[in-house]
Order: structure tokens, then C-alpha cells, then sequence
């Protein structure tokens, strides 16, 4: 078993990155709202994650050869919020595409 998710997470950002540059071109990367939106959002899944990824008392458990093994703060796996951003900024950049095919 190799890092599936770590591989899954990385991948899943590299996609979002390009179809924004790309494809997409909503501008959303230089919006100061975007970026605000993004603090809000790891604000909240920073104890929510810690609390369910905890390694003393872990609700979800990984298999230690699918992530990397780097967990920042409160134990929780880089990778959570490496997929966290690509959730987070696809569903804007689909949602922002939406409104200005609807302006047009």
C-alpha cells in the first residue's frame, strides 16, 4: 500500500490550481474575499479535524502508509488540508463560473 491519500490530496490541488488558471480564469486567486473565506474555513476545521484526528483518542484512523505522516496542529494530517482547499475553492470557482454565465 502505497500514500494513496497524500497522492489523492496533491493531485486533487494541482487540478483545482489549473482549471482556475487554465480554464476557469474567475480571478477568485486574487481576491482578498477568497482568501478571508479560506482562513474562516481551516478557523473551524482546525478543531473539528484536531478533535476527530487526535492521535490519543483518534475518531478517524489513517493507515500510516497512505499519508505522510506530517500532522500540524492537534495531530491532524496535512493532507486534510490540502483536500480541505480544493473543496473549498472548487465549489467557489464552479459557483463563481455559474453567476457570470448567469450575468451574460
Amino acid at each position: 500500500m502505497g500514500p494513496e491519500y497524500l497522492i489523492a490530496a496533491v493531485v486533487s490541488v494541482v487540478l483545482t490550481v489549473a482549471l482556475e488558471l487554465g480554464l476557469l480564469r474567475t480571478g477568485l486567486f486574487r481576491r482578498p474575499a477568497y482568501w478571508l473565506t479560506l482562513a474562516i474555513v481551516f478557523a473551524f476545521q482546525v478543531p473539528v479535524d484536531g478533535w476527530l484526528t487526535k492521535l490519543s483518542a483518534p475518531v478517524v484512523h489513517y493507515a500510516p502508509a497512505a499519508i505522510s505522516g506530517v500532522r500540524v496542529p492537534w495531530d491532524i494530517p496535512v493532507e486534510d488540508f490540502l483536500f480541505g482547499f480544493s473543496l473549498i475553492t472548487l465549489t467557489l470557482l464552479l459557483w463563481e463560473r455559474a453567476r457570470t454565465r448567469k450575468a451574460v
